[in-house]
């Protein structure tokens, strides 16, 4: 315990000294900007395959791990958007949408690469099309999984008819839309800690920071959604208006200064072993 306490507090201080909490801020509105312009992106796929209510449901899966709090101004605002955005402005502004949500990849790359201390060496214009391309991955990837949920309902109605000894276990989708929840944390959380930032890192180099990163959330997530329950009030008197958009910028700051923390965690592990080994070659 001894030893896990001083490697969380040096991956703390190595966050401070590397600007972590302006980064943090930094990911943080880059995230604000890029929510929106990522669903209008989706939703531009899901009119191709010819159901909006895709992105929608992607909509609701993205934030079922948030507080209600957050998600819930959150999600009536980008169900607007997206009811509201006919045809032509989701063709032609899908390039728009596309570069600001690309965007919000490209200041999670910064925050690692300053994390685990790595210098980029490619072109700009190849990263930003890589940013792009993971923006329609995760659209793709995002529909192909609500499509999945939509579908569970269905196909556990038609269970229970034929298997009527089935309808006690009627939580079977619950714990599919949280598990689902859960796939949408972890897996992004570990393509972007092992292929966005320069250099490359194997599995179990990322896991320590990957691990402690879901726990902060899930702390941070009862514990904001707790404060916000009983001072919600708070943001109305300072904000007035913007009560709900600050909200969700405090949320996600949060979250942003945890992910550093995370690439700063794996960073003093690895510093750690190298140290080690280096002192093992000596004697």
């Amino acid at each position: 315990m001894k030893k896990t306490w001083r490697v969380a507090l040096d991956a703390f201080w190595q966050f401070n000294a590397d600007d972590g909490w302006a980064i943090a801020s930094h990911i943080a509105l880059s995230s604000l900007m890029a929510l929106f312009p990522f669903f209008l992106v989706l939703t531009a796929l899901a009119g191709m395959m010819g159901s909006q209510n895709l992105a929608d449901e992607a909509a609701n899966l993205l934030l079922e791990a948030w507080p209600e709090e957050v998600a819930g101004p959150i999600s009536r605002e980008i169900h607007n958007v997206l009811v509201g955005a006919h045809g032509q402005v989701l063709t032609v502004g899908a390039a728009l949408a596309l570069f600001f949500a690309s965007s919000g990849i490209e200041s999670l790359r910064i925050g690692l690469n300053r994390a685990y201390t790595v210098v980029e060496t490619r072109p700009m214009w190849l990263l930003r099309i890589e940013a792009i391309g993971y923006v329609i991955l995760a659209a793709i990837g995002m529909l192909a999984i609500s499509f999945l949920v939509l579908l569970a309902p269905l196909i556990w109605n038609t269970l229970t008819r034929r298997f009527p000894a089935l309808e006690p276990f009627g939580d079977v989708v619950t714990f599919i839309r949280l598990a689902t929840a859960s796939v949408l944390l972890v897996v992004p959380l570990i393509i972007v800690h092992k292929w966005l930032p320069a250099g490359k890192r194997r599995w179990r180099e990322i896991a320590p920071g990957i691990l402690a990163t879901l726990v902060l959330w899930l702390i941070t997530g009862v514990a904001f959604g707790r404060y916000l329950a009983d001072f919600a009030f708070t943001y109305s008197v300072y904000y007035a208006g913007l009560a709900s958009p600050m909200i969700a910028l405090v949320f996600l700051y949060w979250t942003a200064s945890i992910f550093i923390y995370g690439g700063e965690l794996n960073a003093t592990i690895l510093k750690m072993r190298a140290a080690r080994i280096e002192k093992a070659k000596a004697v």
